[in-house]
């Protein structure tokens, strides 16, 4: 009786393989300029398209712009480059400064696909990110792990993982591997969590210490806060000239204006919005 069960479980598990679908091929590493990581299946999915701008359209940013640039490029050599925190306020330009200087350095090498691949990690992924980093890190090109609106909350203990991963693992960060962040919390933790976790503490500096230390496996701390009106109207003006959109300075001007102080802000991302508000208007593709 025994061994007809276990036939007949075999031959289940045998018609269950076979209607299972096949295991998606890896994505090629060498072929394209950016690739998504999922989790679930442990795999990499290259990106046909970036969602970018020319770096030279990003305004009021400039020192933010060379900093990164300068360590992008170091890494892209093969010479020792930090990992970056880039922190403040929300549109001020964060993640398109990290994808827009990926694409700059890639292209100055080469590219593209060129010598440097653009790896975006979902905040959620980030305790998968030690399984994406053994897949990567016998490949012969050069990964940016980008992890974009990186914080974490509550009990939340996957900052551990990460600091592990970035400085104080046994392996250590790969040689080919540096890792960029963007966050509106400069130390990536609430204060009231860095608080609750001082009050409750046997020992309360060393709790601090835990949680600030992950900012500190940073090299590169790049803040990012709301422009001023110029930089606001430059950051317009620089978008409608490139895009060709045939709007009197003095009119651009006046309906930006108008519309950052319904948005309660001034920011990158406030000056795009109103950059595809106004070619919708005229009836123009940005392209």
């Amino acid at each position: 009786m025994d061994q007809e069960l276990k036939a007949t479980l075999s031959r289940i598990v045998e018609a269950l393989d076979r209607l299972a679908p096949p295991t998606p091929p890896g994505a090629d590493l060498a072929a394209a300029e950016a690739y998504v990581w999922h989790a679930a299946g442990h795999s990499l999915e290259a990106v046909a398209r970036v969602n970018r701008v020319n770096l030279d359209l990003l305004k009021g940013i400039d020192r933010q712009k060379e900093t990164l640039v300068e360590n992008t490029r170091r890494f892209a050599k093969g010479l020792p480059a930090n990992n970056a925190l880039l922190w403040g306020s929300r549109g001020a330009g964060k993640s398109s400064i990290v994808k827009s200087v990926h694409a700059h350095v890639n292209r100055e090498m080469g590219g593209p696909p060129g010598p440097l691949a653009l790896v975006e990690i979902h905040r959620e992924d980030i305790p998968s990110l030690p399984v994406l980093l053994s897949m990567i890190r016998n490949s012969s090109r050069r990964f940016v792990v980008f992890c974009d609106d990186l914080s974490f909350d509550g009990q939340d203990a996957a900052y551990k993982s990460l600091k592990a991963v970035l400085e104080g693992g046994i392996e250590g960060r790969p040689e080919n591997v540096v890792f960029y962040a963007t966050s509106n919390r400069r130390h990536l933790m609430p204060r009231d969590m860095i608080e609750n976790e001082r009050s409750t503490a046997i020992n309360p500096s060393e709790a601090v210490e835990e949680k600030v230390s992950l900012s500190d496996r940073f090299g590169l701390w790049l803040g990012f806060h709301n422009a001023d009106q110029d930089t606001f109207f430059a950051m317009i003006e620089g978008y409608a000239c490139h895009y060709r959109l045939d709007v009197p300075p003095d009119t651009l001007r006046k309906q930006a204006i108008e519309w950052s102080v319904t948005r309660g802000a001034r920011s990158g991302r406030v000056a795009w919005q109103f950059i595809q508000e106004v070619a919708g208007q005229l009836g123009k593709k940005l392209e």
